[in-house]
C-alpha cells in the first residue's frame, strides 16, 4: 500500500480493522492513498457488517421476487446476470477516476456498495409492481463500422460515454471463446 494510488477492496465494514489494517493505518502506510470500499449493503445500518454478494442482494432487495412474480413461479428468480456486481464495478471505476482527479492530500474513503447500484439502477416499487419490458435496440446503440468476426461480419455495440479526445478501438475482431491461450 506504500507505493499505491489507489486501494480497492471489498470487505465488509469493519473487517479490513480486524486485519490490522484500519482506516488509520492505511493512512499512516501513505496519506495520499485513494481508498475505495465496496460493500454489500451499506456503511450503516442495521445490516451494515452483513457480509454479501450480488445473488443475496438480489434476493433481500425484492430483484427475485419481482422475477418470480413476472416468471409465476413459486421460488424466487434471480437476474441472469449478476447485474449489480457490473453496475457497481462501473460505479467504483468512476468512483476512482474522479478521486485521481480531485486528489487530496489524505486519504479519501469512497464507498459504493451493491444495496446501492441496485437502487440508482431501478425503482423498487416499480420492479415490484411489473418488472419493466427490455428497450428494443436501435441503429443508435449500434457501432457504424463493420468488422469481420469469427461468426462473420458484425457491429458492435457503441460504448455508453465517450471522453473528448479519446479514440476507442480494438487491436482484434471479436472470437469464439477459448480460441487464444489464456495470457497475462
Amino acid at each position: 500500500m506504500k507505493a499505491a494510488d489507489v486501494v480497492v477492496h471489498g470487505y465488509r465494514p469493519g473487517a479490513l480493522d480486524g486485519l490490522g489494517f484500519g482506516p488509520e493505518e492505511r493512512r499512516k502506510l501513505n496519506p495520499g492513498l485513494i481508498d475505495i470500499s465496496l460493500c454489500a449493503y451499506g456503511w450503516t445500518g442495521p445490516w451494515a457488517g452483513r457480509r454479501g454478494f450480488d445473488s443475496l442482494v438480489q434476493m433481500s432487495a425484492g430483484i427475485a421476487d419481482a422475477g418470480m412474480r413476472r416468471e409465476n413461479a413459486d421460488k424466487p428468480i434471480p437476474l441472469p446476470v449478476q447485474a449489480l456486481d457490473q453496475a457497481t464495478g462501473y460505479l467504483l471505476a468512476a468512483a476512482m477516476s474522479r478521486a485521481l482527479l480531485v486528489r487530496a492530500n489524505r486519504l479519501g474513503a469512497l464507498g459504493p456498495h451493491l444495496a446501492r447500484a441496485y437502487r440508482v439502477s431501478t425503482d423498487v416499487d416499480r420492479v415490484r409492481r411489473e418488472a419493466a419490458a427490455p428497450a428494443c435496440e436501435t441503429n443508435d446503440d449500434i457501432a457504424a463500422a463493420i468488422e469481420p468476426t469469427d461468426w462473420g461480419p458484425a457491429r458492435r455495440v457503441k460504448f455508453p460515454v465517450t471522453i473528448s479526445g479519446v479514440s476507442i478501438g480494438f487491436s482484434r475482431p471479436a472470437c469464439e471463446l477459448r480460441s487464444s491461450p489464456a495470457s497475462w
